[in-house]
């Protein structure tokens, strides 16, 4: 929680001085009292003392003078709220590497799969793009809520041969979501080490400039390997590297079960974005509260108002 005007916090320093002249002035009363009656005679003309009901409606008025003066400092909260206009672009690596059958029954066929939990996932008015890239980047679908229309252009393009440019495949992504002119986000998977095009990094430091943040997820095993007895383990160093210099978040996942539950948490977080809310009135309303019950319980018990 913050505040927009903080220094109205100080008033909250007079809320100790108030209980300190409570407890003085019933001191002085008690005292009063005591010198005016004998304590027998006290017992016999108030049989009953009030007890604690005699100090819980000041406490009440205590706390609720608290909360206005909170009130007046304007306290904010951090809520995620739905990113309705956002752009996210998944990037699929369809690299000879994903051939690999360390995540049963492909790296490439546990990719698509889980892509279409990613997809059943993010709300309906976000709007999803799709790369796919292997020595070359290729945008095959723009933003659009359609999402059959994105699972349809991905499959066709998922055919596992070459090389690796991831960085192409973020400079194609971070452009698709600079046209949309809207919050956006970069979903990126790939197994493989990049090979071809622009070193990657740069762009994730690109990205962190334009607040899109990427969020990699490496697949595959370290013991992964082709066909042809070739070693292609991920690359889960620079993966990571990518996702802290855009301001993302790196995931790992050498399952396909793994790949999915990464995807169905992805679709939750990348269509929300923070929002500092104003919670003035939750305070104002909370006094209210207090000062109605404080001033009710005076009236039933003595018959005034605090």
């Amino acid at each position: 929680m913050s505040f927009q005007s903080p220094w109205l916090l100080a008033g909250l320093g007079l809320i100790p001085l108030l209980a300190v002249a409570y407890v003085l002035t019933e001191r002085r009363r008690h005292r009063a009292a005591a010198a005016f009656a004998s304590p027998r005679v006290a017992i016999s003309a108030v049989p009953r003392s009030p007890g604690w009901r005699r100090h819980l409606p000041l406490g009440l008025a205590g706390l609720a003078t608290a909360a206005l003066i909170a009130a007046l400092a304007r306290p904010e909260v951090t809520v995620a709220v739905p990113a309705e206009q956002a752009t996210i672009v998944l990037a699929m690596d369809h690299s000879g590497s994903m051939m690999a059958t360390d995540v049963a029954p492909s790296r490439l066929a546990a990719a698509k799969e889980a892509g279409e939990t990613f997809l059943d996932e993010v709300p309906e008015r976000v709007r999803v793009g799709g790369v796919v890239f292997n020595h070359r980047a290729q945008a095959v679908s723009s933003p659009t809520t359609e999402r059959d229309e994105v699972r349809r252009a991905m499959d066709a393009a998922m055919t596992p041969s070459g090389g690796t440019a991831t960085g192409d495949a973020l400079a194609t992504s971070l452009e698709m979501i600079k046209a949309q002119k809207a919050p956006g986000a970069i979903v990126l998977l790939s197994d493989g080490q990049a090979t071809h095009g622009r070193d990657p990094l740069p762009i994730a430091g690109e990205a962190q400039r334009l607040r899109i943040p990427i969020y990699t997820v490496a697949l595959g095993t370290a013991s992964g390997t082709l066909p042809n007895g070739d070693a292609v383990p991920p690359d889960v160093a620079t993966l990571a590297q990518i996702a802290e210099r855009s301001g993302g978040q790196a995931f790992t996942a050498d399952q396909a079960s793994q790949l999915s539950e990464v995807y169905e948490q992805l679709g939750s977080e990348v269509a929300t974005k923070e929002e500092q809310r104003e919670v003035t009135s939750a305070f104002a309303g909370g006094a209210a509260i207090l000062l109605l019950l404080g001033g009710g319980l005076s009236l039933r018990w003595f018959r005034r108002l605090l």
